[in-house]
């Protein structure tokens, strides 16, 4: 059974942009790419605190599935600057997920559709 979840907070998403933030088929849950992107905040220049405001984002996006962090299979992240941002998104990244860490791909890329946006995430999460 395929079900899509929307946090309240990104209802937006499916209604303007129609997709789904987060897919669950059968336990295998799916997220659309998150970046630091909300209605109630813009996203901030400090790389930092940005990549703070990103994974933050997808801990709503998890719990609104009944998950977390340690749930995370794959993460692929799509960043600007990617050389530059790197050691920094690491350890931004280290303070969120933990041992055993899920398979990770980084990829550069030019431009996202968020203004100032840094990076975008793409995870697969399972159920227990």
């Amino acid at each position: 059974m395929i079900k899509s979840i929307v946090p309240e907070d990104f209802q937006h998403y499916f209604d303007d942009w129609h997709f789904s933030p987060v897919i669950d088929a059968d336990g295998t849950v799916y997220l659309s790419g998150v970046t630091a992107a909300r209605k109630d905040k813009p996203i901030s220049k400090d790389p930092e605190e940005q990549f703070h405001d990103a994974f933050y984002k997808l801990g709503v996006y998890l719990k609104a599935a009944g998950l977390d962090y340690e749930n995370i299979l794959e993460m692929t992240t799509f960043h600007i600057d990617l050389k530059k941002h790197s050691a920094l998104f690491s350890n931004v990244k280290d303070e969120y997920i933990k041992a055993p860490y899920p398979a990770w791909s980084a990829i550069g890329v030019s431009e996202f559709i968020p203004e100032n946006a840094l990076v975008e995430m793409r995870i697969v999460a399972k159920r227990a």
